[in-house]
């Protein structure tokens, strides 16, 4: 006998986004004020009030929306596309980490100065020692 599970169980994409967040029963259940066996018994429920839903959305950190249209190939799909676009296209191709926004050299150059400016405040200091003498 085969179980066919529904595809908007909310309960298993509470469970499934918790796991994602890296975040146990326990600390959910804490930032809730529950027990653990009642955020349980939440994500073996196949529906959750809309109350409830929100509470538990505002203690993973995601919106409403992001439970209720929750999937695991979204998930997927989203892992991919962060992967292989956001470093590469940023916020509107903004940020690319292959296109260095300062020089390198420039700023070996900038430590150089400095530390020469410091030896000739140094070799003035030691000058001037040596007059008093």
């Amino acid at each position: 006998m085969s179980e066919q599970i529904k595809p908007n169980h909310i309960g298993r994409k509470i469970s499934r986004i918790r796991e994602l967040r890296d975040m146990k029963q326990e600390a959910l259940a804490q930032a809730l004020g529950l027990s653990q066996q009642t955020v349980s018994a939440i994500e073996n429920s196949e529906t959750i009030d809309d109350e409830k839903l929100t509470e538990v959305a505002k203690a993973l950190g995601v919106n409403t929306e992001a439970i209720k249209n929750f999937t695991n190939e979204n998930m997927i799909n989203y892992t991919n596309n962060f992967y292989d676009n956001s470093f590469t296209n940023g916020i509107n191709g903004m940020f690319n980490p292959s296109h260095c926004t300062f020089n390198p050299i420039d700023k070996v150059v900038e430590l150089f100065e400095r530390m020469l400016q410091a030896e000739k405040e140094k070799v003035e200091f030691l000058e001037k020692l040596l007059k008093e003498k």
